[in-house]
């Protein structure tokens, strides 16, 4: 048996937390950094809770707005720049907003989709194209994308962001094709994971689940850190972290 008190899992590695500034980006940036990951958190608005949580974990920061594609171009040649490397990318970073779908306008569609999809998608680009320099099959890059029980079940007040996190699941099959034996792609899908007291909303939804309260922000990190850990052989799978919402 290997000794649990060896050397932490991502020892030496180079990991991208994006919008790790705070909530569940924050919990995954601090668990990566005590596994031994050099972390890099990038962030767009937070900077102040960005710089907190860097400094809890020992984190470079990078600031760069993900609906932009030359943004994210540079995002990553500043990764290289700095960190020499890319090892693992958790793609954390979204939107969220509530609309009727019949009050959803070309602007409310393009705020959701600019970073919830086409951003990740171009995120997971660079990242496969950065990675691919160092990484092999016996010692793959990571891609893990966090997507949304929103992207396994509809929530009528929430098409737009529903369509989103699909497609973050769909992308991160596809990738897992088309980037493997090298990299491996996956993803985490959160269910209810409060931060502060939840709504009536919430309330219902943590009465649907099987586990019977909500979830936590650290127990979404362990999902992410069983992804950066796992063989080439577990790719293009999607871990729901809900308490067996999905399943209802």
């Amino acid at each position: 048996m290997a000794n649990r008190l060896s050397s932490p899992a991502l020892a030496g590695r180079v990991a991208l937390v994006t919008g790790a500034a705070r909530r569940i980006g924050r919990s995954i940036a601090l668990r990566l950094a005590a596994e031994g990951a050099r972390v890099a958190i990038h962030f767009n608005h937070s900077e102040e809770d960005a710089r907190r949580t860097a400094a809890e974990c020992g984190a470079e920061l990078f600031r760069a707005d993900l609906a932009s594609v030359p943004e994210i171009e540079r995002l990553f040649a500043e990764i290289e720049q700095r960190c020499g490397r890319l090892d693992c990318l958790v793609n954390n970073a979204a939107r969220f907003t509530r609309r009727q779908p019949l009050e959803i306008t070309e602007a409310d569609w393009d705020f959701i989709h600019s970073v919830n999809l086409k951003g990740l998608f171009f995120c997971c680009q660079q990242g496969a194209r950065l990675m691919q320099k160092t990484a092999t099959p016996e010692a793959p890059g990571r891609i893990v994308n966090l997507s949304s029980l929103g992207g396994i079940r509809p929530w009528a007040g929430h098409a737009h962001y529903c369509a989103s996190k699909a497609g973050v699941i769909m992308l991160t099959r596809a990738l897992a094709k088309a980037f493997g034996p090298a990299i491996t792609v996956n993803s985490v899908a959160p269910g209810v994971i409060l931060f502060e007291e939840g709504d009536e909303r919430a309330r219902r939804m943590i009465a649907a689940t099987p586990a019977r309260r909500a979830g936590s922000p650290e127990e979404v990190a362990d999902a992410v850190l069983y992804f950066l850990g796992a063989s080439n052989f577990v790719t293009g799978q999607v871990l729901a972290v809900d308490g067996g919402l999905s399943q209802r």
